[in-house]
């Protein structure tokens, strides 16, 4: 059986991860955040999306 996670739960668990370990501060995690949801209302989203897709592809591979 393969078990899928969307990439937003992923990337949210390793935020979470980082900021509880004291790796990166709040407000630096809440900086980036803010500009990838910045960054996907612009042009550059669906070659993001693209890439990302194609990355997923690549690792299924395996």
């Amino acid at each position: 059986m393969a078990l899928s996670i969307s990439a937003t739960v992923l990337l949210a668990i390793i935020v979470v991860i980082l900021v509880t370990g004291g790796y990166v501060r709040v407000g630096p995690a809440l900086t980036c955040t803010l500009f990838g949801f910045t960054l996907a209302a612009t042009g550059l989203a669906p070659a993001i999306n693209t890439g990302l897709a194609a990355l997923a592809g690549f690792l299924s591979s395996f």
